[in-house]
């Protein structure tokens, strides 16, 4: 059984995919790291981190992503 801190491999396979659709949707939009991470007010690292998949991200900076990239937050998690 996997330990509390622990996520199942699936869980972060759908990280992961969520943090490609922000990827493909920021370069659709013709933005870089840097201005999404500006307009969302979270620092760029952290940006890098959630479009990687690294993280899990709290809905609050999904939602934030989402406004800075000009797209419905349900592009990004579908």
């Amino acid at each position: 059984m996997p330990r509390p801190t622990e996520r199942p491999e699936w869980v972060l396979a759908r990280r992961r995919a969520i943090g490609e659709q922000i990827r493909a949707a920021r370069l659709e939009a013709n933005l870089t790291q840097e201005t999404v991470a500006l307009r969302a007010g979270i620092d760029r690292a952290g940006y890098v981190r959630v479009e990687r998949g690294q993280v899990a991200a709290h809905i609050d900076t999904l939602i934030l992503i989402a406004d800075a990239i000009g797209v419905p937050l349900s592009d990004l998690v579908r």
